[in-house]
């Protein structure tokens, strides 16, 4: 078996159900595996019950007394408002806020969004996951860029729930 029929063998792999391929042929033998992770076309972002923010700038009277008390509190998100909540990516990828590039986005700041709906697309390995809302509510903020890598869990929106 030469370099480009295994370079062969393992596309038709990659692109069937085959978890995994052995090849004997005049004492030379080949396994070749797919990975084990779960494949899945489309996912809904988690839905995280609202936290309290931490104001910026205490006011100055308390300064004095309370550093102490909040170096234990949960660092503040970028708004001052407390009932925001955050749709976070599922998985890692790439974040795409458009299903191609003459297309429009999926969502923008003020829009109205409800469970079910198209928020984003993450690709990892090649698939394109469309992400789906959990909430209701109006997008207040689009906390990633398009085009950029995303890690587990990191907050991609921001929405005031209705």
């Amino acid at each position: 078996m030469d370099f480009k029929q295994i370079q062969e063998l393992i596309r038709l792999i990659n692109k069937s159900n085959i978890g995994e391929i052995t090849v004997e042929e005049k004492g030379f033998r080949i396994t070749i595996k797919q990975k084990q992770e779960t494949i899945q076309q489309v996912m809904a972002a988690p839905v995280y019950a609202p936290q309290p923010l931490v104001a910026s700038a205490p006011p100055a009277t308390h300064a004095a007394t309370t550093p102490a008390a909040e170096k234990t509190k949960p660092a503040a998100e970028p708004t001052a408002s407390s009932n925001l909540i955050t749709i976070k990516s599922p998985m890692i990828g790439t974040f795409y806020r458009r299903a191609s590039p003459d297309k429009p986005l999926f969502v923008e700041v003020g829009d109205e969004i409800a469970p079910g709906k198209v928020v984003c697309i993450i690709e990892a390995m090649k698939l394109f996951n469309e992400i789906e809302s959990e909430v209701s509510g109006k997008v207040v903020k689009v906390l990633v860029d398009d085009a950029s890598p995303v890690e587990y869990d990191q907050p991609l929106y921001l929405v005031e729930p209705n």
